[in-house]
Order: structure tokens, then C-alpha cells, then sequence
């Protein structure tokens, strides 16, 4: 019998090795498989990592913010206390950034939400000056720092087990499953992804991400719940004239984003004329403190649990009271950002429209709040992040209405356009310096 004529590379044998049955043609599907487990894995660790900081942090700043004071017998947002806090957080803040190798990561005026992955040994000092921080009561949320941790876990570790994978595998279950734990769904780090682009069919590409945010965001909410919704009143349905106010409201939201946008420039070049890291984030703490005394709890921290808070008694505050929230955290934000501290600024851009949205309703009174919280914070997020799914998610995770929705699409149109081929929030990174 003669020998079988060697098989193709059709998936019908192996030519190089004829006692080896040829495997088959590789499809979409037989690529996507083998993610699951990796996805899974790294969306766990995103969720715990942020769960973890989140942790630290909130015990941190009951200590600062409730037992010490208590202790020495004084109101624990007491002006001086709060100027005094937030002073010596400048100071620490500004030691980590000093002392710790890697100088706990790039610039945060340099950073997006999604970057490419940082030395391992960046990160312990990075954690450390996002829980400090966070505890001390700095206008920045965790996303940009956390985001940084875990993409540069996922990477640094992932490799060593699949070492033929590139960054892009890593940064796209890291950024997708810290973006989902972050609002608790995975429909956020879908939207946000969907707008990167890259060759491929797009549900190919969102698969593992996917996987990823689901098993992230499950996580959180099985651990911590969601406390992203604001208990806004109720919208009480579409009205002709609300179109007008979806796109004046919207617009002004964009206005208040790119005021900020414009800004930081020369806030970052302010702050940066002082040489030292600890000088200038010990001034930056200060300006801070001084900010904080001035618009009292509601401006300080990330603002998430701020917005909740007001959103309960917004009306015990007039319209004046309303629109010095807004500029008080808009500025917090911008020292923040622009001296140096360690966070991101989607929660306290998130703070900022909704308080402008409510000093709208306050002025005009037939606004419905609902309405113009989510235009607001969506003009607001637009000119801030560039990112139109995100933002437009994010109001709607604000006052999750589906009324609202159609208005929400009205309100994005002028927005954009004002936005649109405008400086973006993040500056380009200077050349690099010899360490101090």
C-alpha cells in the first residue's frame, strides 16, 4: 500500500510532521476562547485592587477627617482644620513623589484614563499618593491612578505566563475592567473601548474586554454595591421646551469644560516654576486647604458621595450658593491636577455639572433638576474627556431615566461642536529630568 500523500495546510494533516494531525483552520472563535480565563482573572484583580485602595483610603480619612478631630474636641471640616489637613497631604503627597522610585509614576496632567503600562516599581509609590490623596481630601477621583496600577499588573504579570502576548491584550482587560468596576457595569468600558481604534471586527476586539468588565464589575457590586446614582427627582416627562433647555444647558456645561481645559496650562506651568515636588505640592495642598474652607465638604474629596449628599439638599442651597459649588470644585480640580496630585478627574468633573445643574434649576425653576444635572455634567464631560460614549453614559448613570435619554442626544449636539478641535485636558509630557 503506497504511503499517504502528505495533507494539506487546509486543516486536513501536517506536512512537517505526518504523525502529527494537522490542526484546523483558525477561526475568530478558536483565537477569543483561550482570553476567557486571562479576562476573568484580570477583571477580579482590577475590582480588588481598586476595592482595596478605595478601602485603604476611606479608613485613612476617617482618621483625618472624623477620629482626630473628635479627639482634639474640634469640627472635623472646621476651616483651619481643613486648611491644615490638606496642607500637611501636600507635604506627604509631595515626599511619596519625591522619594519613592519612579517618582510614583508620570506627571498627572500628562496621563490619559488609558495609558501604556508603567514600571513595576512605579507602583507602590503611585499607590501611595492616590490613597493619601483620596484621604485628604484632594478634588480627584481614583480612576487615572488605578487605571495605571492595574494595567501595569496585568501586564508585567500576564506576560510571564503568556509571554508571545503584546501590551495591547493587557491594557485592554485592565482598562476594561477597572472602567467597569469604577461604575459598577460593564456597559461603560464597552462604550469606551468601542472608541479606540484598531483593525478587526469590533465585537471581536471588545470580547475579552468584555469578559473582562463583567467579571469586574460583578465583583464590585457582589463586594461594595453601586453608588454611583444620585437620588435626583424624577423627570417628569418630554416637553417641547425642554429641547431648548437640553441645548442651552448643554452648551453651557461644555462652556464650564473648556474654561477648565484652557486653564490648566497655565495652572500646571504656575506650580511648576517651584522646582521642588514637596514645595509645590505642599503650595498646591495649601491653595487647596484655603479652596476647601471657602466651599466647606460639598467641594472636597472626589465628590462622589458629595453629589449624592447635595442631591438630597440641594434645596436648602440658593442659586448662589449653587453656582460657588461649582466653581469652587472646578478650580480644586485644576490645582489639583496641575501641581501634581496623583488622581483623575472624571468624578469631580461629575461633582462640577451637577451642581451647575442644579444652580440652573435654582435660577429658573421650571427646569426639572433632572434635566439639567445630566446636560450639565454631559457639556461638561465632553469638553473634559473627548469621549462621547463615556460621557453620555455617565450622565445617564447620574439619573438612570430613560426619559432623559432622547435629551441627553439633543444636548451632546452643541456641546460638540463647541468642543470639538479644542485644546484637550492633557498636556503633552515635558523632556525627561535627571532625578532630584
Amino acid at each position: 500500500m503506497a504511503d499517504a500523500a502528505p495533507h494539506d495546510s487546509a486543516g486536513h494533516g501536517n506536512p512537517d510532521d505526518p504523525e502529527r494531525p494537522a490542526r484546523g483552520p483558525v477561526t475568530p472563535a478558536s483565537r477569543l476562547i483561550p482570553l476567557i480565563a486571562p479576562a476573568i482573572l484580570v477583571g477580579i484583580g482590577c475590582a480588588l485592587v481598586l476595592l482595596g485602595l478605595n478601602r485603604a483610603a476611606g479608613r485613612l480619612q476617617y482618621l483625618l477627617w472624623t477620629a482626630i478631630p473628635h479627639g482634639l474636641g474640634i469640627d472635623g471640616f472646621n476651616p483651619w482644620w481643613i486648611i491644615l489637613v490638606l496642607t500637611a497631604t501636600g507635604a506627604t503627597v509631595g515626599l511619596t513623589v519625591w522619594k519613592s522610585p519612579g517618582h510614583a509614576g508620570p506627571d498627572p496632567a500628562t496621563t490619559s484614563l488609558v495609558d501604556l503600562p508603567q514600571p513595576p516599581y512605579v507602583l507602590p509609590g503611585l499607590a501611595v499618593a492616590t490613597v493619601l490623596a483620596l484621604a485628604g481630601g484632594v478634588s480627584l477621583g481614583p480612576e487615572n491612578p488605578i487605571a495605571m496600577i492595574n494595567i501595569a499588573l496585568a501586564y508585567w504579570i500576564g506576560r510571564r505566563f503568556l509571554p508571545d502576548s503584546g501590551p495591547a491584550l493587557w491594557l485592554g482587560l485592565a482598562a476594561a475592567g477597572t472602567i467597569a468596576a469604577l461604575f459598577g457595569t460593564p456597559v461603560a468600558a464597552a462604550l469606551i473601548l468601542s472608541e479606540v481604534p484598531a483593525p478587526g471586527a469590533l465585537w471581536d476586539r471588545l470580547f475579552a474586554p468584555l469578559v473582562a468588565a463583567v467579571t469586574a464589575s460583578l465583583t464590585t457590586l457582589l463586594v461594595a454595591g453601586n453608588d454611583f446614582v444620585a437620588k435626583v427627582p424624577g423627570y417628569p416627562g418630554a416637553r417641547p421646551l425642554d429641547l431648548v433647555w437640553a441645548l442651552l444647558i448643554g452648551a453651557l456645561g461644555a462652556l464650564f469644560g473648556l474654561a477648565a481645559v484652557y486653564a490648566l496650562p497655565y495652572v500646571h506651568r504656575g506650580f511648576h516654576q517651584i522646582a521642588h515636588p514637596v514645595a509645590m505640592l505642599t503650595a498646591g495642598g495649601l491653595a487647596l486647604g484655603v479652596l476647601g474652607a471657602l466651599g466647606g465638604e460639598p467641594t472636597l474629596f472626589k465628590g462622589l458621595d458629595q453629589l449624592k449628599e447635595l442631591a438630597l439638599g440641594y434645596g436648602d442651597h440658593g442659586f448662589w450658593a449653587l453656582l460657588g459649588m461649582t466653581v469652587v470644585k472646578l478650580l480644586a480640580m485644576l490645582i489639583a491636577a496641575g501641581s501634581g496630585f496623583r488622581g483623575g478627574r472624571i468624578f469631580p468633573v461629575v461633582f462640577v455639572g451637577v451642581a451647575l445643574g442644579f444652580a440652573v434649576s435654582a435660577l429658573i425653576p421650571s427646569v426639572p433638576p433632572a434635566l439639567a444635572v445630566v446636560c450639565a455634567s454631559l457639556g461638561l464631560l465632553l469638553a473634559t474627556t473627548r469621549q462621547g460614549w463615556m460621557s453620555l453614559f455617565t450622565a445617564v448613570a447620574i439619573v438612570p431615566d430613560l426619559a432623559l435619554l432622547p435629551m441627553l442626544c439633543v444636548a451632546a449636539l452643541p456641546a460638540w461642536l463647541l468642543v470639538t478641535g479644542r485644546p484637550e485636558m492633557q498636556l503633552a509630557p515635558e523632556p525627561a529630568a535627571a532625578d532630584r
